[in-house]
């Protein structure tokens, strides 16, 4: 069982912060399950253009009012709490936030901790990308 509060990660390395958004990451591939989990917060007032590549992103808002630019398909969709979005075509896209945005995103493969986003709004792919087990379930296989 892993158990960790969002106040123990605010100013620390998995608070990380760029111009127009800061991203506290909740879970990352070390803590081996597969995916890594981040409370992310897009600045009002501000747009953010992003291409994962190599990864399959869920978002889901929990608050502040925005916009979802689907850059591939010249779609727009309103954010706002209650919204669900899931990149599963690696779409390019721009997050225009009216307001401030609060997002709880998933990310397959799990993410390192250490991405930033090249000139392309990627993420690089960093290191092993297998699924590492739990270590509940390392445990149990005796590793």
């Amino acid at each position: 069982m892993l158990v960790r509060h969002l106040e123990s990660i605010v100013g620390s390395e998995r608070d990380v912060r760029a111009e127009t958004w800061s991203s506290r990451r909740l879970l990352l591939r070390d803590d081996g399950r597969g995916y890594s989990l981040h409370d992310t917060v897009i600045r009002a007032g501000t747009e953010t253009t992003m291409w994962y590549r190599h990864h399959v992103e869920s978002v889901y808002c929990i608050g502040g009012e925005g916009e979802l630019i689907d850059l591939d398909h010249g779609r727009t969709y309103p954010l706002n709490p209650g919204t669900l979005y899931v990149l599963d075509g690696h779409e390019r896209h721009r997050v225009r936030a009216r307001s401030e945005l609060r997002l709880i995103c998933v990310f397959t493969p799990a993410c390192t901790g250490a991405e930033v986003h090249d000139a392309d709004g990627v993420y690089p792919l960093l290191g092993d990308t297998q699924r590492t087990d739990p270590p509940a379930a390392q445990a149990e296989r005796g590793a």
